[in-house]
């Protein structure tokens, strides 16, 4: 049986913030959400959350139904942190104690770790450049015999390279034998998760160490600027791992990853270009500079120009699209759509071949094939209350700055004459025009300012 403690009850004072630490995010996402997505792989039979710090926040921004939580209502240190999960925590099987504001930690590494507790303890470790201010591991034998915090070490000690992630899996019997023999006789008076390892030392149980792959996976996070670094190392590695699947980057420092990011081959992309979410782009994609792409599916040999905002939509192959475009979400674009400057798709199909390149908005609407779409014609979808559909036929030709009043029909091969209002169904193959006849009035005067 795995379970998996996670303790979140921390209230981040160096933050400067109201939100818990656990709740700041990293690439788009809170930390703790980054730990949870982790764990989810593991399928461990419980996770215990503790909580503490404006806990009614964390439990309202995380609502993982499969949840057990427990409350650390004063914060007495990371042992007394664990102590709280002991009343839902089995007497057999093992657990891995992890922390909310170490988010990184890979699941190869926790994998590994589990597979490494035979004897009753296994914990994460490693050898860092600076070990300065981290409890440092004590060996004799190569085994470990103690933790030792900079505070207290010798100054031999201190040139230990080995470090204390904090992150152990240990059985429930040991948990549940030593957790309540914890004092807190120490000079910050709290109760340390530390002391287990000199228990078991004592008790001459062997505790395993494995290292992570990379130190990312071990960093904590306790104030703005570790929040900032840890998100540009993040960043890099996972540029890294693209670039190394061959997509090109303009500049790799100047892309950020809020979420999953799938490339085909030869892609490319420009310089302050966001992805949010799961954006998946196929074959030979351009990513221009200065685009904001969130939860799209983008087809091969498609081209998205500088500064656009895509969001939850589907981008057919041989597309293009802006500069300055804006893809709401429920977008559906077929293959070689062209979708100029300025415009504005929202809940809308349009087919193949199809272009509005100017100035156009775009809503509720399913757009036939080849059709062309003049500079500022605009679907009015919206009467305050409800939204209507409209719909263009086949090659249909829609004249620039014309109003299309849903529900409406644009037949097949229909053209709609610039400027018009059209608030009935048009015929396919005909010019329809629905606007005044222009009049020239005599006499008229322009007003001027008096005095």
């Amino acid at each position: 049986m795995l379970n998996i403690i996670i303790l979140a009850g921390g209230k981040g004072t160096r933050m400067k913030s109201v939100k818990p630490k656990v709740l700041q995010t990293l690439a788009g996402k809170p930390l703790l959400r980054h730990v949870l997505d982790t764990c989810r792989a593991l399928n461990a039979d419980n996770t215990i959350l503790i909580y503490g710090y404006n806990g009614q926040m964390v439990k309202d921004e995380i609502t993982d139904s499969d949840l057990i939580w427990a409350e650390q209502a004063e914060q007495l240190g990371t042992g007394h942190a664990v102590q709280m999960a002991l009343p839902h925590l089995p007497k057999d099987g093992k657990s891995l104690i992890l922390y909310g504001d170490v988010p990184l930690t890979r699941l190869d590494t926790l994998q590994n770790l589990i597979e490494q507790n035979t004897h009753g303890i296994s914990m994460l470790t490693m050898s860092v450049d600076n070990p300065f201010g981290l409890g440092r591991i004590v060996r004799q034998d190569d085994k470990v015999i103690a933790i030792v915090e900079q505070k207290d070490a010798t100054d031999a000690q201190r040139q230990i390279k080995e470090i204390n992630s904090g992150i152990y899996c240990v059985d429930n019997a040991l948990l549940h034998k030593y957790l309540p023999k914890l004092d807190n006789n120490n000079a910050q008076g709290e109760y340390y998760l530390t002391d287990i390892i000199k228990m078991a030392v004592a008790d001459n149980i062997e505790i395993k160490t494995i290292s992570p792959t990379f130190e990312f996976e071990i960093d904590g996070v306790n104030d703005r600027i570790q929040l900032a670094n840890l998100e540009r190392t993040y960043q890099a590695h996972l540029i890294h791992e693209l670039q190394l699947n061959g997509v090109q980057f303009a500049d790799p420092s100047r892309v950020d990853i809020r979420g999953i990011l799938k490339c085909g081959s030869d892609v490319f992309i420009d310089i302050n270009t966001v992805f949010m979410g799961d954006v998946v782009l196929g074959d030979n994609v351009q990513i221009d500079a200065g685009n904001v792409i969130s939860n799209c599916t983008i087809g091969n040999n498609a081209h998205i120009k500088p500064n656009c905002v895509l969001d939850d939509s589907t981008i057919g192959a041989d597309v293009a699209i802006g500069p300055f475009a804006h893809i709401r979400p429920k977008a559906d674009i077929k293959d070689k759509v062209k979708i100029g400057n300025f415009v504005e798709i929202k809940k809308s199909t349009l087919n193949q071949g199809a272009k509005v390149s100017h100035l156009s908005y775009i809503g509720d609407a399913d757009v036939g094939r080849d059709v062309n779409v003049g500079a500022g014609v605009i679907t009015c979808n919206y009467d305050g209350v409800n939204k209507f559909k409209t719909y263009i036929g086949d090659n249909a030709f829609v004249g620039s700055n014309s109003s299309l009043v849903a529900p409406v029909k644009i037949g097949a091969n229909a053209t709609i004459g610039a400027g018009s209002v059209i608030t009935k169904d048009t015929p396919d193959d005909k010019l329809t025009v629905a606007r005044n006849r222009q009049t020239t009035i005599d006499g008229w005067k322009r007003p001027v300012k008096k005095g």
